[in-house]
């Protein structure tokens, strides 16, 4: 198995919280890590049928049967089992008694948030992170590669070719997660929303354009934003909100959790494919924003990240906040080489946002890292420590 960089923190919060929830995108690894990390503990998928029928119809003897030390694979599809399980943790007052996994976060935390609420910790596993593929020495010749490939394990783990696996990957999504789960049952149309919310990576949220181009309403392209936020295709990057003086957008800017799902949804088929493409800079920079979350989660944090931009377009690609003021502003660029100019909007800001130069960070597609009289400059490798310094 491929080392998960959150591991220790789900350890450390099993030793302490009854029931343990680990939950996040279809195919991140959530079962193979949990029965890693429990060996000892029974696991039990309520994917099969029977299993299921039996869970949902006789509830109380089920979990006479299954009362602890137990893995609930895909708990969300058996809503009652949480009520249940409130008297059993309640009752026996220890940590470690269950873990549960869910790749619909939206009906998992929902059943938490009625039954177990004050019972379990929340975990998040999203595909494999950058850093987690350099520490499994997975050989990742160039940054196009990293993007265009993405980090679901499963690829990796069996030499997949993500032209078979993305395919394949959406079909199972469309077909199981949003049409069974989630209820969408306009799955052509879905389909082609996808592909426009691919297009549109790294940009603001624009829903009547999204709305004009996949042939649905508004209201249904919000429905359809939340439903690939919930089931973690793809997330919304709010605006920081303080003002410098400026009138700032206040709309979102949308980001996949996978760039490798994005680069196939636009029917790239290699790594130059995505050198040579006009969205290169979009997805590298979504390839950021997605290893910044991903390392805030691997330590049990909520992601404290977001982008500013004021109404003249002056722009900054990140903001990492700490402490209620801003840690780091970080722009995003895609080129190997060295250009001074990257700093140039940090720069223009720098007094006003009261940064230092060890504030003022440009992540790049470099190999050398190198500190400026400007800024900072980082490569990929260096974004973990942005989150844990």
């Amino acid at each position: 198995m491929i080392p998960r960089a959150i591991s220790d923190k789900i350890r450390e919060l099993n030793s302490k919280f009854p029931i343990l929830t680990i939950t996040g995108s279809r195919q991140s690894g959530k079962t193979t890590l949990s029965q890693h990390l429990f060996p000892d503990y029974e696991y039990v998928t309520l994917e099969n049928p029977s299993v299921r029928e039996f869970a949902r119809t006789d509830t109380k003897a089920f979990l006479e049967r299954y009362n602890n030390h137990v893995i609930f694979d895909e708990a969300q599809r058996v809503p009652d089992l949480f009520s249940y399980l409130q008297g059993i943790v309640d009752d026996r007052d220890e940590p470690g008694q269950f873990v549960l996994t869910g790749s619909q976060n939206f009906l998992l935390m929902k059943n938490i948030t009625q039954s177990l609420a004050g019972r379990v910790a929340v975990t998040y596993l999203l595909p494999l992170s950058h850093s987690e593929m350099a520490n499994a020495n997975i050989n990742l010749p160039t940054v196009y590669d990293w993007v265009w490939k993405g980090g679901y394990p499963r690829m990796f783990a069996s030499s997949i070719d993500p032209n078979d696996f993305f395919p394949n990957y959406i079909g199972t999504y469309v077909e199981r997660d949003i049409r069974e789960e989630l209820g969408v049952r306009k799955l052509s149309e879905f389909r082609r929303f996808l592909v426009q919310c691919a297009l549109r990576c790294g940009e603001i949220v624009n829903n009547a354009d999204l709305a004009r181009n996949c042939g649905i309403d508004g209201k249904t392209v919000e429905e359809w934003l939340s439903v690939l936020e919930t089931s973690f295709i793809a997330f919304r990057l709010y605006p920081y909100y303080k003002n410098y003086g400026k009138r700032l957008v206040k709309s979102p800017k949308l980001y996949f959790y996978d760039t490798g799902l994005a680069a196939n949804l636009l029917a790239m088929e290699s790594a130059d494919d995505l050198r040579f493409s006009q969205q290169r800079g979009n997805l590298f920079e979504n390839a950021v924003a997605s290893e910044i979350i991903k390392q805030y989660y691997a330590v049990g944090r909520r992601p404290r990240l977001y982008y500013w931009r004021d109404y003249s377009k002056k722009e900054i690609d990140f903001i990492i906040e700490k402490g209620g003021a801003i840690q780091y502003a970080i722009e995003v660029k895609a080129s190997s080489t060295y250009d001074p100019h990257a700093f140039a909007t940090i720069s223009t800001m720098a007094d006003v946002m009261e940064l230092s130069n060890d504030q003022r960070i440009v992540v790049y597609g470099g190999g050398q890292s190198l500190d400026t009289s400007f800024g900072r400059l980082l490569t990929i490798n260096d974004i973990p420590s942005l989150v844990n310094a």
